[in-house]
Formats: C-alpha cells, sequence, structure tokens
C-alpha cells in the first residue's frame, strides 16, 4: 500500500477509534449552574437516574459543568452504577458546611455522622475530576465524604476540610491521584480503601488517619506511592486507632518532615497496642525514619508488599479488581 494511502486509512482508523470514545463516554446527563444542562442540582441528577444495582448494569454518566454547587448529595443504595464527571477539581466543587455540633431537627447537636457533603449507600460509584468539600472550618467534626457502598472509585478528585474531612465508613473504595486535606483524624472509618499516587495535607498539627478496621479484616488503609505534605510548622502522626484492630500501612510513600519520628500514635489505649497492625515501608523524605518508629510498629519486608496491591487489597470475595477497564 502506498505510504499516502497508509497514513490516511491510519488517520481515519484514529479519528474513528477517537469517535468511538466520545460516543461511549457521553453524558447520560449533563449538570450546568447556568441553567445549560439537564440540570442545575447534581443532587436532582442522581435522584432520576435508573435504579440500577448489578455489577453488570450500565454506568449511568453524569457530566458537572464548571462551578460551585452549594448542595448536600445523598446517592441511595438502588442507585449506585453512576459515573460523576467534573470537569477538574479547581474547576467544579460540591460544597456544603454542615458540622457536628449545629443543632439538628430536634435542637440536639447533628453529631459527626449526619454532617457529610456527599454520602454514598450505592454500591459501584465512580467519582472523577471533581472535588467535595466542607467548608465549616475549625469548629468540630465535619465531613465532606461518608461512603458506605461498595466498590467505590475516586479519580483525580479533591476532598476538602478540616476535622474528619472523609468517613470511609464500610466498603472498599480506591483513590487514584487524589488531594485529601484536614487536621484531625481526616481519613477515618472502617472500610478497606487503598490510595495510589495521592497527596495527603495536613493543616495543623494532628493526626492523618484514625481507622476503625473491625477485627479480622485483613486490610484497613493502604497508601501507595503517595505524599504526605503539610503547612509551615505543623507537626503530625501517621495515624491512630479509633478501635483497637486498626490497620494503616504506608508503602513508598514520599513523607515531608511534618511527620513526627515516632510515627503511630495509641490514642491513650496501650491495649491498642498488642492488636492494630501499623507499618511504612520504603519510605523517603525528611519524614522516613523506620530506627525513630514507634516500637509496637510492624516491620515489612518487601515480600509483604507484594500482597498490597490494589487487586489483592480490595478484592474480597469477587475478585473486585478498581485497575480493570
Amino acid at each position: 500500500m502506498p505510504s499516502a494511502a497508509r497514513l490516511r486509512l491510519t488517520w481515519f482508523a484514529a479519528l474513528f477509534a477517537l469517535a468511538l470514545s466520545a460516543f461511549a463516554s457521553a453524558p447520560d446527563a449533563t449538570v450546568a449552574a447556568d441553567g445549560s444542562g439537564d440540570y442545575t442540582s447534581l443532587q436532582e441528577a442522581i435522584s432520576k437516574a435508573p435504579m440500577r444495582t448489578g455489577a453488570s448494569d450500565p454506568r449511568w454518566v453524569i457530566l458537572v459543568k464548571p462551578g460551585t454547587y452549594r448542595e448536600r448529595i445523598y446517592v441511595q443504595r438502588e442507585r449506585g452504577r453512576i459515573l460523576v464527571r467534573g470537569a477538574g477539581p479547581a474547576n467544579t466543587t460540591i460544597t456544603f458546611d454542615l458540622h457536628a455540633n449545629l443543632p439538628g431537627p430536634d435542637g440536639k447537636p447533628l453529631g459527626t455522622f449526619n454532617t457529610p457533603t456527599v454520602q454514598i449507600d450505592g454500591d459501584g460509584m465512580i467519582w472523577e475530576d471533581i472535588t467535595l468539600a466542607n467548608t465549616a472550618g475549625p469548629v468540630g467534626q465535619a465531613l465532606a465524604l461518608r461512603a458506605d457502598g461498595d466498590r467505590l472509585v475516586f479519580r483525580r478528585c479533591r476532598f476538602l476540610g478540616w476535622q474528619d474531612t472523609m468517613l470511609l465508613n464500610r466498603g472498599r473504595h480506591y483513590f487514584e491521584d487524589c488531594y485529601i486535606e484536614g487536621h484531625v483524624d481526616f481519613i477515618f472509618g472502617g472500610a478497606t480503601a487503598y490510595f495510589s499516587r495521592c497527596e495527603i495535607h495536613a493543616l495543623r498539627d494532628g493526626y492523618l488517619t484514625a481507622a476503625s478496621t473491625p477485627e479480622g479484616t485483613p486490610h484497613g488503609f493502604v497508601f501507595a506511592d503517595c505524599r504526605v505534605t503539610a503547612a509551615e510548622a505543623v507537626k503530625t502522626y501517621l495515624g491512630r486507632p479509633w478501635r483497637n484492630f486498626a490497620r494503616t500501612v504506608f508503602l513508598r510513600t514520599e513523607l515531608s518532615a511534618a511527620v513526627r519520628a515516632e510515627g503511630w500514635h495509641n490514642w491513650g489505649k496501650p491495649a491498642a497496642e498488642l492488636t492494630t497492625f501499623y507499618a511504612d515501608y520504603a519510605s523517603t523524605g525528611p519524614g522516613a525514619n523506620a530506627t525513630a518508629r514507634a516500637p509496637w510498629a510492624k516491620p515489612l519486608s518487601e515480600a509483604d508488599t507484594a500482597t498490597l496491591t490494589a487487586p489483592a487489597v480490595l478484592a474480597g470475595a469477587d475478585a473486585w479488581n478498581p485497575l480493570a477497564p
């Protein structure tokens, strides 16, 4: 075949593949604050999505155009098969500002669990290129995200808050290329979660994680190839146990000088030192100090890390692989 013809064929094939890709990823619904989409509210778009719960059901795609959407989002269990895609975390933000000390309908404080900007009960949801924020500030517990579903995926998202930014309550969750910031226990809960290439940013002295891993659960929080950064002069622990069988591991993570030499705190519960599983392996940066870690932290070998990949940690009984196409 002459080279010019071959080039035209290659170009046509590439164009056709691009068109197919664009068609396949075309949204089923568009949210736009200016009224140019199907909805002006993400909650409305989610509430109108089909009820799909099976792992093989087609995923409903919602595009959220640039803007700041001040609303609370609830995803019910029957509508988990949804992909929410923003226009980039710097451009699309979902935000609210409830906190635990505000009075609820009964006049009593709301409490931590009732404050999320986004609460997900449905299984199999994906969020991409968006910011989820709770802007209550330093007034107590205030969730940007509460995750109760299973097989949840977050790619290129930002999570902004202060205390208790992210409650991973149950299920399995995968975070890739995300940014998470807070002050105290801002990644916490009993879920199994894998963080790949994420930045964890401490705003003030505190604790990055507070796992409450149930007894007998093989994995809690795993951070792989991440970065821990902080505001100026901040000092932080990698984690402390909300419950006594907490499991948290950092692998090949760049740790800033903000990370305290001992790494881990027992939350004033000496008994937890016997039951937790806290470790960091092949850390780099000024906060990497294996010889000074708390004596009850666990050692890890290179062989151990082979079992700490995202597909292995998150597989479960259904062999879920968040990296599969």
